[in-house]
């Protein structure tokens, strides 16, 4: 059962000695055992955290045994009571909750896999352990067994004599993963992260990977609210049930204000002044006790408090929300939005989408397969690393944006404490140590990421309430003098679709006028520009036609730069443009103006608008071609989905032959030379 290791494995070995697990043994223990994956790790780690293959054997000799020994199976309950009678104490892997007996004035514990409900417990061991009052945690227990109580009346002859918590209680344990930290690049890291929690990170797409790493952030950044809505089988559940006992998974059903808050009539703290993460599995099938219970969650997740009766409670837990997305996302985004699968009450409530700080695409997440997702390697001990988590949920890295990220306009308040969570919790993850630099190129693909997700939220905003979230085109610039940039999500844009966002730098949708072969058609033209001279056409082979309309732009750049581009100088820029046609015509015909718009584009480092396209021919004087077929020019466009068409005013009259239903669904726009031309179709 020898596993080969790898370039990665040596690597975690040399830094991570005595933190280290085989992953295929978890998964082989903890299908054999009734306790989560976490609990087999803690085990594993404690007897197998070696890659010597004999030290690892003589360990899982001890695992099975103490894991046969102590796990109670189903049917098995009485066999060990009868233990703990016969010697009189018996040791046992359970979860541990506890209660307030107050006609005794005492606590008793209870066992579920013994199906013990009253447990003696001493006082000392419930206050050092507060989490067994709410759901309770996994524990090593010494169950005992006193005869001479059991003959009372009423009495309980169990008891918890002591227990160890199922996890890692090391204060150095964060100084241990920043240390080893600085000898990883950024993707050996993530793929360690990835194999920490079981995953392979080869077997998965970029998008894919993006999305594993952002399940973890509810771990490392405080109040973190998240949802993932996907397919069935992709593991959305799994690292909130599986990997960290700072974490708690309600399924599906009715949710407590007592159990999540606070309950009133003992005082006691709920689930998120308990655990780092809550998470509401099945979503659409939660409901709340009380109906100002979605209130009070609303309220919560928007300040980090609750007022239950006279004072406010502060806690740090996190709500991730996870269900099943059965339909197809463009179908869905044609009758609806992506947040449907919530529970009514919330579904189309504006405001508490607003509280959401991410949208995860779990349709982006393969459906888990165990021979090729599930990682063989070796990964950090699951209870060493969700230690690490928890010790780094102090602070927030946002400082590392100062100065070198600026966030476009249409981003509110609230989109950016999102935004910025989401960047710090990503930055936690893969920069742990605050002083490791993070370079410009790792920090800008962190960025787009969370701007990304964000949106997502946005757009379903937008879906329910269009008059208030009308603009949601996020973009970024990296540095004083850097290009703006623009965030779509996905599954709303498309390479081969005119959509609202605009496009970036050099980049036009247009329209030729055709010929009398081939009507209009749809062109997209690309420019990317770098140091040198001259234009560099890289179609193969190129069109004659738009051979002549590149030239007629490059010379009207050349002869009109001051009033086009300013003191940029277009004869010390090498422009290299690419033609996609969209439709059957491939000619590239009469599309000068255009091309001299991607050109000035390009160089000026500025965005074109989007939702827009643009028509007209140049002549080699600069001045503008008349269209002859403006009326079906503007059909097409609009069959394209486009929202504004530029247009020479000399088509101004043709369009009163426009039908009233197609003015209705475009905005046409006129210009009356290059200049007005190219300030129209840039975004102010």
């Amino acid at each position: 059962m020898a596993t080969t290791l790898d370039n990665l494995d040596q690597l975690a070995a040399s830094q991570f000695e005595g933190y280290l697990v085989r992953k295929d043994l978890v998964r082989k223990y903890s299908r054999q055992y009734p306790v989560p994956t976490y609990v087999v790790e803690f085990m594993l780690g404690r007897y197998c955290a070696s890659v010597v293959e004999e030290e690892i054997n003589e360990g899982l000799t001890i695992v099975e045994r103490q894991l046969k020994d102590r796990t109670v199976r189903t049917g098995e309950e009485e066999l060990f009571k009868a233990r703990a009678r016969e010697k009189g104490s018996v040791k046992l892997i359970d979860i541990v909750r506890a209660r307030l007996d107050a006609k005794n004035d005492c606590f008793v514990a209870e066992l579920p896999s013994l199906a013990l409900k009253d447990v003696r417990i001493d006082d000392d061991l419930v206050k050092n352990h507060e989490r067994m009052l709410t759901d309770g945690f996994y524990a090593e227990v010494t169950l005992s067994y006193d005869a001479s109580i059991a003959l009372e009346r009423g009495g309980r002859p169990f008891a918890i004599d002591s227990l160890r918590a199922i996890q890692l209680s090391k204060a150095d344990a964060i100084n241990v993963l920043i240390k080893a930290r600085r000898q990883f690049t950024a993707d050996e890291w993530k793929r360690l992260l990835l194999r920490s929690i079981g995953f392979e990170p080869d077997a998965f797409t970029e998008r894919g990977k993006w999305v594993t790493l952002l399940r973890m952030v509810p771990f490392v950044e405080s109040n973190y609210n998240m949802v993932e809505l996907g397919p069935r089988g992709t593991g959305k559940s799994h690292l909130y049930q599986q990997i960290s006992p700072y974490a708690h998974l309600i399924s599906g059903g009715k949710a407590t204000v007592a159990k999540m808050f606070v309950n009133n009539a003992s005082g006691q703290r709920g689930l998120v002044c308990q655990y780092d993460v809550v998470c509401f599995d099945e979503i659409s099938g939660v409901s709340f006790d009380q109906k100002d219970g979605v209130n009070i969650l609303k309220g919560y997740m928007e300040s980090g408090e609750f007022s239950r009766g006279k004072e406010s409670i502060r806690a740090s837990g996190g709500i991730v929300m996870v269900g099943n997305f059965d339909v197809d996302i463009e179908q869905q985004q044609r009758v609806g939005h992506l947040l449907s699968p919530l529970p009514v009450e919330m579904r189309d409530d504006t405001a508490f989408m607003d509280r959401l700080h991410a949208y995860l695409p779990g349709w982006d997440f393969p459906k888990l397969n165990p021979n090729d997702h599930f990682t063989d390697h070796f990964g950090l001990v699951s209870d060493f690393l969700s230690e690490c988590w928890n010790q780094l949920r102090v602070g927030s890295r946002v400082t590392a944006l100062q100065g070198r990220v600026n966030f476009g306009g249409a981003l509110s308040g609230r989109d950016l404490t999102a935004v910025n969570k989401t960047i710090s919790g990503l930055i936690k993850l893969l920069y742990p140590d605050p002083e490791m630099p993070i370079p410009d190129e790792e920090l800008e693909d962190l960025i787009k990421v969370a701007l990304e997700c964000r949106r997502r939220v946005k757009e379903q905003q937008k879906k329910c309430l269009k008059t208030e979230f009308r603009n949601t085109h996020f973009s970024y610039t990296m540095g004083e003098d850097g290009v703006e940039k623009f965030v779509s999500t996905p599954e709303l844009h498309s390479e081969d679709k005119i959509d609202a966002d605009p496009l970036p730098p050099g980049q036009v949708w247009c329209i030729s006028p055709g010929s009398s072969e081939a009507g209009p058609s749809l062109y997209r033209i690309e420019v990317t520009t770098g140091p040198g001279s001259g234009v560099k056409i890289l179609n193969h082979p190129v069109p004659a036609p738009f051979r002549e309309s590149v030239r007629y732009a490059e010379q009207n750049l050349y002869a009109r730069a001051k009033e086009l581009v300013g003191d940029r100088d277009p004869r010390s820029h090498e422009f290299s443009i690419q033609l996609r046609a969209m439709d059957n015509d491939r000619t590239g015909a009469s599309l000068g103006l255009p091309v001299l718009v991607a050109l000035c584009s390009g160089l000026v480092e500025r965005s074109t608008k989007g939702g827009l396209i643009i028509a007209g021919a140049l002549n080699l004087g600069g001045s503008v071609e008349p269209l002859s077929n403006a009326v079906t020019i503007v059909e097409l466009a609009v069959e394209k989905g486009a929202d504004t068409i530029l247009m020479p005013v000399s088509a101004r009259k043709q369009l009163f032959d426009l039908s009233d239903d197609m003015a209705t669904k475009i905005n046409v726009q006129f210009y009356s030379e290059t200049q007005d031309a190219f300030f129209k179709g840039l975004i102010e």
